[in-house]
């Protein structure tokens, strides 16, 4: 089946035997971030040594510059008016795109320290940001500005754009990095990348109830790795988490049983779905950007909101 692993009969179904996996474009360092936007057709993502932020062009297959520097910009994602959210490590901040291309600041410090290197970021339907916060972006300066933690932890925060507070959820990780929401939001996902640290520590994706209160109960191993690590992941309608997984792409069911994987020939940072059909998985990797259409589709937020995850 065009390179996929099969685990479970239930990952033939999402998949497409005519479609094959596609490099779309390489000559990056270390690519991240992948957040697709269906007003413009079109996909941003981080480069993240090289210090840019580069766009794909879905109508035309076309690859530009979209800002360079970027702060050494990582994770990125839409909030719900369709504006571009961003973690910027060199920064060490959150930040928004407006929609006349000025950048509007949200986060930059936990009581009074700041933060860490802003990793991987998802909006929640009631327009909260939750985002990782480990420390990649200080511990070199390759991928930003070495510095030691101020914080001393590595957190989950939720932040509410209305009122500026941030609040720590998420913090029993070692290096929690790629987040994502279940279709209703009831469940956050964080993978912990603390084995980078500390030789020996769990490869795992943690799973967590989201309470009403924003607060997070429960915690307990969705899925685990017993190489390379689970970095960027998203969800799609039916529940199912795709994943980065060192060398490919994994997907496991709701209930975290592992259905399928597609090997790739670099390493796997980070994913999302796009297209007009929300059904193009893009895959950012190492130093190449590639794509798959599935017979899948990315989950919406619950409420019908202008931007999608």
């Amino acid at each position: 089946m065009n390179g996929f692993e099969i685990l479970d009969q239930r990952f033939q179904k999402l998949m497409l035997g005519t479609a094959m996996l596609e490099q779309l474009w390489t000559g990056a360092r270390w690519l991240e971030g992948p957040a697709y936007f269906p007003a413009g057709r079109f996909l941003l993502f981080s480069d993240i040594p090289n210090d840019r932020l580069l766009r794909y062009d879905e109508t035309d297959g076309g690859v530009s510059v979209f800002r360079a520097p970027s702060a050494n910009s990582n994770g990125n994602t839409v909030d719900l008016e369709g504006r571009l959210v961003t973690c910027e490590h060199r920064a060490r901040r959150i930040s928004r795109t407006e929609h006349d291309g000025s950048i509007s600041v949200l986060a930059t410090h936990f009581e009074g320290r700041r933060l860490n290197s802003p990793n991987d970021i998802v909006v929640k339907s009631d327009g909260t940001i939750w985002f990782s916060d480990p420390t990649y972006g200080i511990d070199t300066d390759y991928e930003g500005d070495a510095a030691p933690s101020e914080i001393g932890a590595q957190n989950v925060y939720r932040l509410d754009p209305r009122t500026g507070a941030l609040d720590a959820v998420v913090t029993d990780l070692l290096q929690p990095n790629g987040l994502a929401f279940s279709p209703d939001e009831r469940t956050l996902y964080v993978s912990d990348t603390g084995v980078s640290h500390a030789p020996g520590h769990p490869r795992v994706i943690m799973a967590y109830d989201v309470e009403p209160d924003g607060t997070v109960a429960a915690p307990r191993v969705f899925a685990a790795l017993e190489d390379g690590l689970f970095d960027g992941f998203r969800c799609d309608t039916s529940g199912n988490v795709w994943t980065s997984a060192f060398r490919a792409v994994e997907c496991h069911a709701p209930d975290g049983t592992r259905l399928g994987r597609l090997p790739l020939p670099e390493r796997v940072s980070n994913l999302c779905f796009g297209g007009p059909k929300r059904n193009r998985l893009f895959i950012t990797a190492q130093a190449s950007l590639y794509a798959i259409y599935v017979n899948a589709q990315g989950a919406l937020r619950p409420a019908a909101t202008p931007g999608w995850r």
